[in-house]
């Protein structure tokens, strides 16, 4: 199959994805010729986004960062969450110290992640649940 091989094929084939986006929907037939093309080429240009423009996972910082943004909590609210100090909070959230496994415990409880991501174990999961693409080279 063709590929996208450099920035001005990848812009053109976006354009042309956003030409063919209006002429199709959910009750378009499945061999409609519109839709094939919008399909091959959407598929074109998510295998150049993989290569190009690939997604970290992210580090649990920035998980327990999202947490606290979806929660509306401040560093204050969750150190009284937690049960842990505010100093303690700040060295958690800057990396310069990591969190007991009794706090990774209370991290998982109280802001819903799951054990496993907390403990480093499958970081993926976050991803999946999030619906966040991502995109290592130890999957390929």
């Amino acid at each position: 199959m063709a590929k996208i091989t450099n920035e001005i094929a990848y812009k053109a084939t976006m354009e042309r994805i956003e030409e063919l986006l209006p002429l199709v929907d959910d009750n378009t037939p499945m061999d409609d010729k519109n839709l094939i093309e919008l399909e091959l080429l959407s598929n074109l240009v998510a295998d150049y986004d993989d290569e190009h423009y690939p997604i970290k996972a992210p580090t649990l910082l920035e998980i327990i960062k999202l947490r606290m943004y979806e929660m509306g909590l401040n560093q204050n609210n969750l150190s009284e969450l937690l049960q842990v100090s505010p100093s303690r909070i700040s060295e958690y959230l800057t990396g310069k110290s990591e969190p007991t496994l009794k706090v990774a415990r209370e991290i998982s409880r109280k802001l819903n992640i799951d054990a496993d991501i907390v403990l480093g174990v499958k970081w993926w999961i976050f991803l999946v649940k999030y619906g966040i693409s991502f995109q290592t080279k130890e999957f390929h």
